[in-house]
């Protein structure tokens, strides 16, 4: 680290001249002090990547020096010069935040080691907090939009368990966002700094679940033919994520509860128990307490990781959140596409937010993406927005209706999923074209005012 600007602080002229002498030659940039109080007002006042720093002054020592700048989180490396005999304040020193120390009178090979020693440390040290922050904003929760009531007070749950080694259970439907909020959990722990790792426990199979959690030895099973790592291992000091935890067959549950029990599991076809520290954040978009009982999810396994439950609300439960999140997307897919987008006609908005979004974020996300790379104007209109939005269908071979009452039934479901949305469409459009006059707009579409107003309080649209 050429160029670093070090200090040396010194009562003898000598060491301080002469530090100044070698170190400059190496390029360095340095001041000097020949007085303890003089030195520490100078790191207080300007910043320095480095200190040399000697023990004794007549009126301050260099023990209380590190004591301020840690007090003061004074951000510099310090390296303690120190006399023979002296090597207790030496350890001391570095009780208190010094890197090293070399004893008097030292070299110039071992002057300029100490140095590039602990430039070398503080330079990996503000790397590692950069790209902690990174991180850290990354998965801010200025990234995760939101300003319903719900929502902040997912936050602040965050924020308590963050700290702790507990175990979280994200509950919530599919597309909400739940491994956004659990990496909001990982990156304000104190396990920041080691891995995050994700696995979806509907992927695979019991057997390969089993091996990709706990990891296998060679020789366990056919085509076993090297030692495979467990998730559970390799997440063994950062935090481990269990999405669509519900789907685990009985037989993994038992083994998934002693690990968060007791940390102790066993590789596919070993012999030997093995220990893990990993924290677990679970998830699920299905009733847990349901299924246990129907006898499909263990209960003890249920309260084990039912210690801090957080349920994330569907979109549908926080429609004031909408256009947020879908300026948020169309301003992300419109510089990837190099497409100046200026924004959302107000009748597509109040679609938007009057649409049911039977997949949630994930959903909007979807269909935002898709209007970016359609659209060639300047703004997104209701048009464009009904020609993309995603309409479920009624799934017939899941229920075919076997009496007039569940035929029933299910023509009001295929109303309500289907044409719900083109409905909030009609009165969102006849609205604005009204200016917000409810007379107005039912005389334009050829309704009764009373008929219109009552349509408008069953789909929740205010003019």
């Amino acid at each position: 680290m050429m160029n670093s600007k070090i200090l040396v602080v010194d009562d003898e002229p000598a060491i301080v001249s002469g530090c100044k002498m070698i170190l400059s030659e190496q390029g360095y940039a340095v001041e000097v002090s020949t007085s303890g109080r003089e030195g520490l007002k100078m790191l207080l006042d300007t910043p320095f990547d480095l200190v040399l720093l000697d023990i004794q002054f007549p009126h301050i020592s260099g023990i209380d020096i590190l004591k301020t700048l840690k007090q003061k989180s004074i951000d510099v490396a310090a390296v303690v010069m120190t006399g023979n005999g002296t090597v207790d304040n030496a350890v001391e020193a570095m009780k208190c935040g010094a890197y090293d120390f070399i004893t008097k009178p030292f070299s110039e090979e071992q002057l300029l080691g100490a140095v590039v020693k602990a430039l070398e440390s503080i330079k990996l040290v503000k790397e590692n907090h950069s790209l902690k922050k990174q991180l850290y904003d990354k998965f801010d929760f200025s990234n995760i939009i939101g300003e319903n009531s719900n929502i902040r007070k997912i936050f602040e749950k965050i924020e308590r368990v963050a700290p702790m080694d507990s175990t979280v259970l994200l509950d919530g439907e599919s597309g909400t966002g739940k491994e956004l909020f659990a990496n909001a959990i990982h990156v304000r722990s104190n396990r920041a700094s080691c891995r995050f790792l994700a696995v979806d426990c509907s992927t695979f199979s019991s057997t390969v679940m089993e091996s990709e959690l706990f990891g296998h030895v060679k020789g366990a099973f056919t085509g076993a033919d090297t030692n495979k790592t467990g998730i559970f291992e390799a997440a063994s000091d950062g935090t481990l994520f269990l999405d669509e935890v519900a789907n685990l067959d009985l037989d993994i549950q038992g083994k998934l509860l002693r690990v968060l029990e007791t940390g102790e599991y066993k590789p596919v076809g070993a012999s030997r128990i093995r220990h893990t520290h990993a924290r677990v954040v679970a998830a699920t978009n299905r009733d847990l307490a349901g299924m246990v009982e129907g006898g499909t999810f263990r209960e003890d396994l249920f309260y084990r990781l039912n210690v801090f439950p957080i349920h994330i609300p569907p979109l549908r439960d926080r429609r004031d959140d909408i256009p947020g999140i879908a300026y948020h997307f169309l301003r992300l897919f419109s510089r990837k596409a190099q497409k100046k987008i200026e924004g959302f006609s107000d009748d597509a908005l109040r679609a938007l937010v009057n649409f049911e979004w039977p997949g949630n974020v994930r959903q909007l996300k979807n269909v935002v993406e898709r209007l970016v790379i359609m659209c060639d104007t300047d703004l997104l209109d209701h048009r464009a927005l009904m020609d993309n939005l995603e309409v479920k269908p009624l799934e017939f071979s899941h229920s075919v209706p076997m009496s007039l009452d569940e035929l029933k039934l299910a023509k009001k479901r295929f109303l309500e999923e289907n044409f719900g949305p083109i409905e909030c469409s009609f009165l969102t459009r006849a609205l604005v074209e009204a200016g917000g006059n409810i007379t107005r707009a039912a005389k334009t579409v050829g309704m009764q005012r009373s008929n219109f107003s009552a349509m408008m309080k069953k789909n929740d649209i205010h003019p």
